[in-house]
């Protein structure tokens, strides 16, 4: 049986050090939990996985993530060294980015290779302004208003999707 979890949780805690005793009290679960997560033999409820990828510092796709990305994402970080730098030095433009955004920022590149500081800043603000977007339109959504806002999504979408079919293209090849 294919156990992502546990490994990717035992690769963790050998990152950080831990034994299942840390962990247990860093995420304040059980022994017997974690025990079951390593091994395999327990199926975690959603808010374990939550309470464990907390507790631990990482986000919650780093416990789901394959392996071979893992190589990616250093191969990209060594690509783009600038970005790491700039991370350091304006921390407040990464503030609750996950592991995702870190992951397409890295793979970034800009015209001739490698981004520069002003390319990392610009990616970081508008990831940022997309973010704020996305919050405010779930917010929306959860209103008297989201029939209307979804009215106008689905309006625009359908624009931009006629735009990009062509001249030659039949209404039955649309989505």
């Amino acid at each position: 049986m294919d156990n992502l979890l546990g490994d990717n949780l035992r690769r963790i805690m050998s990152q950080l050090g831990l034994t299942i005793n840390e962990v247990a009290e860093r995420t304040k679960l059980d022994k017997r939990t974690i025990r079951g997560i390593l091994e395999g033999s327990k199926r975690p409820h959603p808010k374990t996985i939550g309470q464990l990828a907390e507790g631990l510092g990482v986000s919650v796709d780093e416990l789901y993530i394959d392996p071979t990305r893992l190589l990616y994402r250093r191969l990209d970080k060594q690509t783009n060294p600038v970005v790491e730098k700039v991370i350091q030095e304006h921390p407040e433009l990464f503030a609750d980015w996950t592991t995702a955004e870190f992951e397409e920022l890295y793979s970034r590149f800009g015209m001739g290779g490698a981004l520069t500081e002003e390319g990392v800043l610009e990616a970081a603000r508008k990831t940022n302004r997309r973010r704020i977007l996305q919050h405010k339109l779930a917010v929306l959504l959860e209103t008297s208003q989201a029939e209307l806002i979804e009215n106008i999504i689905n309006l625009f979408y359908e624009k931009l999707r006629a735009g990009s079919q062509g001249p030659n293209s039949h209404p039955e090849s649309r989505l």
